[in-house]
């Protein structure tokens, strides 16, 4: 049997958490009644050999007692919890590696995650971090002071970085991994639980929004304008380096709040701001006294509003010796605000309640004109985000720092934009009306996107890979029941009672396959026999199929452009994407109404239009299918193409049609996107790439795609005796295959694996005329079998089967191999047909 990727099953690699503690705890009590009557049997106590006597048979009555309570149902082993059995489950499928080890370093359990981060494929290949990261200094640390954390009683986490990944393998870039232990209570003990996560990708993002909040300080600290700003108490909070310059000061020695206004810009300046309250002046001219002693004539625009009492701010432009140039003081103001519009980053002065005071034009982009401060940030956001920007604003409020933790919210109506929001406060105001909270913003509504997309794609890639693992295996039992009433049918005349019984198991069967057919098709594992079409043509060719398809109450139409480019695909696959896409239509307009099918050649600029951010560049033709029935809310067209997903009644669709479609494109090399509005209708766009037929020319072979050969039906004599070597991990599909073969005359030599099958064809001598080999199988594969019987015998004949397309596997053989290719599940006579015209080539 072609045997499961690992990864497919939530099951964890390593649990050996379960204890039978209960039996532990009745043998205890046995033992210890024993050894207290063997005591007294022992000191020759007068009742000692009688109570020997009493418990054995006491524990006899019980045991026999329990056997039979057992049997006829009055006693019965309890099962775990369901509160177990749901975080074990939720342990089992936790996308963060788990690993519980007890204090003798034993490892108790661990999920698929761990093994999957760490390369480990089976439990034998499970290691502790302790042992994967001892030769790595960074890692080693870590794992070594939280083990000591974690011996002590304590859970503690920690981040680092590596040059390779846990798995051992060289990482284009640094990795960086948080690793977590904490105590936890098992059976034996106490035991340590292990975590450890990929965090690179939030390293980067991380590093992108300090990037761009210090962009946006380097462009207040480098303002042709000098700024400062003093707390309640008048010590400098921040000077920027244009007015550390001019001071001719060391920026790296004017730390927060270790300075004074006074000592830092002189006595006149600190005068002012200490002034009457009523009497400030909003612009003063004064000299301030560099470090070298030489005064600086400046002016101070001076935003007191908030007084002394909450903290000060002001711009600093140099002045001549003359009196001061009132365009000069213009220009520089200007120039400042030229700065803080253009910054990329959202900005806004916040008063107490939340309000705007001031914003720059990336703000008002993003939110609206919302500057004349009646209505609070916080009611322009949506609500799964209010609460926690209005905390977060409250705690920067208190603390007059850069909040902890950005908070993301999003903003706008029906193109809402997600917003990645950072505050920071300035200090307590005066009044419910003056800035308290700077608020910074960065628009990542791409980002969130592009991350919903890979999410997305990710688990429909995942459940393809489980539909692809269930049909292959599926396909070994079909293979199984259709070889077996193949036989049975030999030995039945038509006229038997159960003739018609073994027909209509057959024909089970192939409906069975047909679904697994689907299935495959859902995760690009289905064979496919591409060639060059026009689409126009395959259109027009179903317009009578379709018509009878989309029935009486629906008027069918067909749109096409002119000179449509040619394209690479499987005629019959693309059929049956049209079939079920016309009849998805027709059952969503009950009523009637109009399918449309149009076709067009879409260039690579029209392509990028469209927006879809998963289709590459390039150019396409795309074909429409459109109708005007009752449409899909969003919900619904997100899950559309999911196996098993639909929206009929039970017993009138299997939810297999429109993820076959999505396989058959994507396995052509396609995209295909829905479109849909409910009460409006619903619209299907696939986009298959251009094919130019030059470069088919060149890269044609005789033997086809891979190397495959094509193995055609034949209606002649099957029967022959060459020497066969048939190689099957599954024993009943191995047992009939070789019945079948031999009832043809063949001589037949069977393996159950490529290791096996290399030491029969070693004790043979070579004298083998074909192989039969399934494709995946334990110890060694059959492409691995492939290349070691072909460096022995380079002319040896050889043929596949398998539940999977060739081109699964046919990409992983050298280059030019030549071999012949049959899909479970098949007959007995299409393997014979197939052997046949092998050894006639």
């Amino acid at each position: 049997m072609d045997g499961a990727f690992p990864g497919m099953s939530d099951k964890p690699l390593v649990d050996r958490s379960a204890e039978a503690a209960g039996v532990r705890r009745l043998l205890m009590l046995g033992g210890s009644l024993l050894f207290v009557a063997a005591l007294l049997a022992l000191f020759g106590h007068a009742y000692g050999g009688f109570a020997l006597i009493a418990i054995f048979s006491l524990l006899a009555m019980v045991g026999i007692a329990a056997i039979f309570a057992f049997a006829l149902g009055f006693v019965s082993f309890a099962s775990p919890s369901a509160d177990s059995g749901i975080a074990h489950r939720f342990l089992d499928t936790l996308d963060t590696g788990t690993l519980v080890v007890d204090r003798k370093g034993r490892i108790l359990y661990a999920n698929r995650a761990y093994g999957e981060a760490t390369g480990a494929a089976t439990p034998d290949e499970v290691r502790s971090l302790e042992r994967i990261l001892a030769r790595e200094r960074e890692g080693s640390e870590v794992v070594y002071r939280l083990a000591g954390r974690a011996g002590k009683g304590e859970a503690a986490h920690e981040e680092f970085r590596m040059e390779r990944d846990l798995a051992g393998r060289p990482a284009r870039e640094p990795r960086w991994y948080r690793a977590s232990v904490r105590p936890v209570e098992v059976a034996s003990g106490t035991a340590h639980a292990w975590q450890i996560a990929d965090i690179t990708a939030e390293r980067a993002e991380q590093e992108t929004f300090f990037q761009n909040l210090q962009n946006a300080i380097d462009y207040l600290d480098h303002a042709p304008a000098g700024f400062f700003a003093a707390d309640a108490k008048g010590r400098i909070t921040y000077v920027n380096a244009t007015l550390a310059t001019w001071l001719g000061f060391d920026l790296a020695t004017i730390k927060p709040y270790e300075r004074s206004v006074e000592s830092l810009l002189g006595k006149d300046v600190a005068a002012y701001l200490v002034g009457d309250a009523d009497h400030r002046p909003r612009v003063i001219d004064s000299a301030l006294a560099g470090f070298d002693g030489r005064p600086l004539p400046v002016r101070l625009h001076v935003d007191h509003s908030l007084g002394l009492e909450g903290g000060v701010r002001a711009i600093v432009t140099e002045r001549g010796a003359e009196a001061p140039d009132e365009n000069a003081v213009q220009a520089a103001e200007l120039r400042f605000a030229r700065v803080f519009n253009s910054s990329p980053i959202a900005i806004a002065a916040l008063d107490e309640e939340g309000r705007v005071v001031r914003a720059n034009a990336a703000f008002e982009k993003l939110f609206g004109r919302v500057a004349s401060g009646s209505v609070a940030v916080a009611d322009l956001v949506k609500e799964e985000g209010r609460d926690a920007l209005r905390q977060a604003m409250a705690s920067a409020r208190r603390h007059r720092a850069v909040a902890a933790s950005p908070v993301d919210v999003q903003v706008g109506g029906d193109s809402a934009r997600a917003l990645r929001v950072y505050v920071s406060g300035t200090g307590t105001p005066t009044d419910g009306s003056r800035e308290s909270v700077i608020l910074y913003g960065v628009d990542i509504t791409e980002q969130r996107t592009l991350e919903e997309q890979f999410a997305k794609a990710q688990r429909m890639q995942a459940i393809g890979n489980l539909a692809g693992g269930i049909a292959h295996d599926f396909n070994n039992v079909l293979t199984i029941i259709t070889a077996s009433v193949d036989f049975l049918l030999l030995n039945q005349r038509a006229g038997d009672p159960s003739f018609q019984d073994l027909l209509l198991i057959k024909q089970s069967a192939n409906r069975a396959a047909s679904l697994v057919r689907q299935l495959l098709a859902y995760s690009r594992r289905q064979t496919m026999r591409p060639k060059m079409l026009n689409l126009t043509d395959v259109v027009a060719d179903m317009h009578l199929l379709l018509k009878r398809i989309s029935g009486d109450l629906v008027k069918l139409e067909r749109h096409h452009a002119r000179d449509l480019w040619p394209v690479m695909a499987d005629i019959g696959q693309f059929e049956q994407v049209l079939t079920n896409l016309v009849q998805n239509a027709r059952d969503a307009m009950p009523d009637g109404g109009t399918i449309t099918i149009s076709t067009r050649n879409v260039g690579e600029p029209e392509a990028k239009s469209f927006g879809y951010v998963e289709m590459q560049e390039g150019e396409f033709v795309l074909v429409e299918v459109s109708d005007n029935g009752t449409g899909m809310p969003p919900e619904v067209a997100e899950r559309i193409f999911e196996p098993f997903f639909t929206t009929k009644e039970i017993g009138k669709g299997t939810g297999l049609g429109l993820s076959m479609v999505y396989g058959i494109i994507k396995q052509s090399g396609g995209f295909i996107y829905v479109d849909s509005t409910p009460g409006k209708g619903t619209s299907f766009r696939i986009f298959l790439p251009r094919h130019v037929p030059a470069e088919a020319l060149a890269t044609k072979t005789e033997a086809g795609p891979s190397g495959i050969a094509s193995l055609p039906a034949d209606s002649g004599d099957l029967s022959g005796t060459a020497s066969i070597l048939l190689v099957e991990d599954e024993d009943h599909v191995r047992a009939g295959n070789v019945r079948a073969l031999k009832m043809r005359g063949y001589e037949v030599h069977e393996a159950s694996s490529g290791v096996e099958a290399l030491e029969v064809m070693e004790e043979l001598g070579g004298r083998i005329d074909l192989v039969v080999s399934d494709v995946v199988m334990p110890e060694m594969d059959g492409p691995t079998l492939l290349r070691e019987m072909r460096g022995r015998r380079p002319d040896l004949k050889f043929i596949f089967v398998s539940g999977y397309a060739e081109e699964a596997f046919a990409k992983n053989l050298p280059e030019g191999e030549k071999f012949g290719f049959l899909a479970k599940p098949f007959s007995l006579r299409e393997l014979a047909v197939a052997v046949k015209q092998m050894l006639d080539e």
